[in-house]
């Protein structure tokens, strides 16, 4: 009888483990989604913002044609990148990456046009979206940090013994992390001192 009773708690506790340790999967899951949908929301507003700096500064600058062209393309190219946050892979998010890090290039070549022309810089116009775009990149960050810890949350669960057990037998899955590889030259491109 004793043993019976050792047995059932043995198969309590392993259920109890099991359901808790689905429930931490689903979670985690959820959060890296939705912290996913914020880099997106911040994306966005990143996306809203540019055509009113380039028109800003194609009023001082007319003659950067080319670098108002390579922004304007670099944006097109971002907003057509899309990443499924209910299903995100990690082609969509290397995808997303380059452009994203097309997009920084080219703006810190905007901006640096705009560093030669000090009516520009003196504009409040000027000086208004740029405060927006960096206040924006910096929620991009923030948000992009918040993404990759909860990536790296769900790894470390998928990974540890005995969860891992329970996430593969349930299908769950490392997600990919979200990060933007800088060259030395593109350092350089977006130092722009304001």
């Amino acid at each position: 009888m004793t043993t019976t009773w050792i047995i059932i708690g043995i198969l309590a506790v392993a259920v109890l483990y099991a359901i808790v340790t689905y429930n931490t999967f689903v979670k985690l899951t959820q959060r890296t989604r939705e912290a996913w949908a914020d880099i997106d929301v911040q994306l966005k507003r990143r996306y809203d913002l540019i055509p009113n700096l380039i028109e800003t500064v194609k009023g001082y600058a007319a003659h950067e044609k080319s670098t108002f062209d390579q922004v304007t393309e670099a944006r097109a190219q971002a907003t057509q990148t899309h990443v499924d946050p209910s299903n995100i892979t990690p082609e969509q998010i290397k995808a997303m990456a380059g452009a994203e890090q097309a997009l920084t290039g080219a703006l810190g070549n905007l901006l640096a046009v705009a560093e030669a022309y000090p009516d520009l810089k003196a504009s409040q116009n000027f000086s208004e979206l740029q405060t927006e775009l960096s206040d924006t990149e910096n929620k991009i960050q923030a948000a992009r940090r918040f993404y990759n810890g909860n990536v790296r949350d769900l790894a470390i669960k998928l990974q540890s013994f005995p969860s891992n057990i329970i996430g593969n037998m349930f299908g769950f899955k490392e997600e990919e992390y979200f990060e933007l590889e800088e060259t030395s030259e593109e350092r350089e491109n977006v130092k722009v001192d304001f």
